[in-house]
């Protein structure tokens, strides 16, 4: 079997690869630079040169493969755009033969006021409100002949990388800090990064237009997390609480998507694809210095 990847130099695209590859699937991903491109050699994978614009060879690339895992995001005032056109090439060039499986994420069901799971009202934040669009567009294909399917990660997080250390960390170096926004009660629906991948991997036996969640059921409260972060940064407990207001204006719109309060579970993919999330303990990952 061969599967092509679009992400597969990000972070959780690295992982994907490394799940593929142990499980004896041949990979081919998408690499937009020759950086790139040797990163996912090193992987094991095969790079094909191009970008998510490039959607001719998103065709071909599909076309060449028995299935395709979409993991790559392109950055602009066009991402929905360009996330639309990419993903229907590579629908149209993967046909019938083999499984789409697409990248969405919980933070469009908005709060969730308690435990939720896919059949949740969807509510997105301004950041991911143009995903909705195009993961309608992306299921309504299996109607035609297609299989399509959404995986919805949730705050991924491991090995000291991520939007975490990105939002978090690394904005709070110059004041040997930890950034945290609101009063920390709200909840992160986490997930570990190897725990994401494999879901991703176990996705391509979904049956045609599922949604999976991939969450691991660790619903943590953002006062906790932050906490642990701080630790494993070598900041103990010196953490800078910001408004919602103040944290717009220094991180931008995601910082009204980590404000959500979201508890989300895992089970369906857990039922229906045997998926089983092995890292359970976030706080302590988290705590430990990489």
């Amino acid at each position: 079997m061969k599967v092509f990847i679009t992400g597969g130099s990000g972070y959780v695209g690295k992982a994907t690869v490394k799940a593929l590859i142990r499980q004896g699937i041949g990979v081919t991903a998408l690499a937009r630079s020759d950086q790139a491109a040797r990163f996912v050699e090193s992987l094991g994978a095969t790079p094909v040169m191009g970008g998510l614009t490039d959607t001719e060879t998103l065709r071909a690339a599909a076309s060449r493969a028995d299935g395709v895992i979409h993991l790559g995001q392109h950055y602009g005032d066009d991402t929905a755009t360009v996330d639309a056109a990419a993903s229907q090439a590579l629908l149209d060039g993967l046909g019938e033969r083999g499984t789409y499986v697409h990248t969405g994420g919980v933070w469009v069901y908005g709060n969730t006021n308690g435990v939720a799971d896919e059949n949740a009202p969807l509510n997105p934040p301004l950041l991911t409100s143009w995903r909705l669009k195009n993961e309608e567009q992306v299921l309504a294909r299996a109607s035609e002949g297609s299989r399509p399917v959404v995986v919805m990660p949730g705050l991924v997080y491991g090995h000291g990388e991520g939007l975490i250390k990105q939002f978090l960390v690394d904005p709070g170096s110059d004041e040997n800090t930890v950034l945290s926004i609101g009063d920390g009660r709200n909840h992160w629906a986490l997930v570990h990064v190897d725990d994401v991948a494999e879901l991703y991997v176990l996705a391509l036996n979904a049956p045609a237009g599922s949604v999976y969640a991939g969450v691991s059921d660790q619903n943590i409260p953002l006062s906790r997390i932050v906490q642990a972060v701080a630790q494993g940064a070598g900041r103990a407990g010196r953490i800078t609480s910001l408004s919602l207001e103040e944290a717009e204006a220094r991180l931008g719109p995601i910082a009204e998507a980590f404000a959500l309060d979201q508890q989300f579970t895992g089970a369906r993919a857990r039922m229906e694809l045997g998926w089983t999330p092995t890292r359970l303990d976030a706080l302590a990952d988290l705590a430990r210095t990489h």
